[in-house]
């Protein structure tokens, strides 16, 4: 089950966010029961509500996590940069989740705005997770721009719809073998996880399914279980479909094969 990624070995393929809990303490146990190691925060979020991103940092350092910060609410390559770089500074990591969007209705990418970051970002030594669509030429100009892990959306963030396009998942997992994918945005249920989880997908990043659940710290520890089943089916091998029925007793000859 062990997970590598970015230089690391990850033991956990949940990746969590970390917005809208209902308390500090809420946000902790949560990660605690989700077993994540990497924990996402948008810097702009922090500064606009006036808590100083220090105090946050040390909070998630506290619970053991990972922070992988992310350029969340940014509309231009040139705007997430800057904020890809003060979040360097502020949190000491060089990996930074970029994210670059171009439609205010569905929160989608900016496809081109999202390459020319990268590209940047690349160039100053960032690890560059980026929040792109399930597009297969857009994930792949982004690996041509140097990037080492994609994380392309299961639906509009926060919509809680689950799997849209399972297809494209599939055709990405199977034209890009070799690079990590995180599916992010979009996951209502462990339902949802698991699904992406059994497409052979390396992890999944989610928030507001945890975060607006009646208990959100069941509802992490379920994510948690989901997730390893998953992984696990689709390292078992999931049986094929058929379109007609296929008789799992034999009429004939023997049970088993021997």
């Amino acid at each position: 089950m062990t997970f590598p990624i970015a230089d690391l070995v990850l033991q956990s393929r949940f990746f969590l966010g970390t917005a809208g809990y209902p308390s500090p303490a809420v946000l902790q146990q949560a990660i605690a029961a989700s077993g994540a190691e990497v924990v996402t925060v948008g810097l702009k979020r922090q500064l606009a509500h006036g808590s100083p991103p220090g105090d946050f940092y040390a909070r998630i350092r506290a619970s053991g996590a990972r922070l992988l910060p992310n350029t969340a609410g940014c509309r231009t390559a040139a705007e997430a940069v800057v904020l890809a770089q003060m979040a360097r500074e502020l949190f000491d990591t060089h990996w930074i989740k970029l994210e670059v969007v171009g439609d205010e209705y569905t929160l989608q990418p900016d496809p081109f705005e999202l390459v020319q970051a990268a590209s940047t970002l690349v160039r100053e030594g960032f690890e560059v997770f980026p929040y792109c669509t399930d597009d297969l030429v857009t994930c792949q100009r982004l690996l041509d721009a140097g990037c080492r892990i994609l994380m392309p959306w299961g639906a509009p963030i926060g919509s809680g719809q689950g799997l849209l396009n399972p297809y494209a998942l599939r055709q990405l997992r199977a034209r890009l073998p070799d690079v990590p994918l995180i599916v992010d945005a979009g996951i209502g249920s462990p339902r949802d996880a698991v699904q992406a989880l059994e497409l052979g997908m390396d992890a999944v990043l989610l928030n507001s399914a945890v975060a607006q659940a009646h208990d959100p710290v069941l509802m992490a520890r379920a994510f948690r279980l989901g997730i390893e089943a998953g992984r696990l089916a689709w390292e078992a091998g999931i049986m094929a479909r058929q379109d007609m029925a296929v008789a799992t007793t034999p009429v004939t000859g023997r049970p088993f094969v021997l």
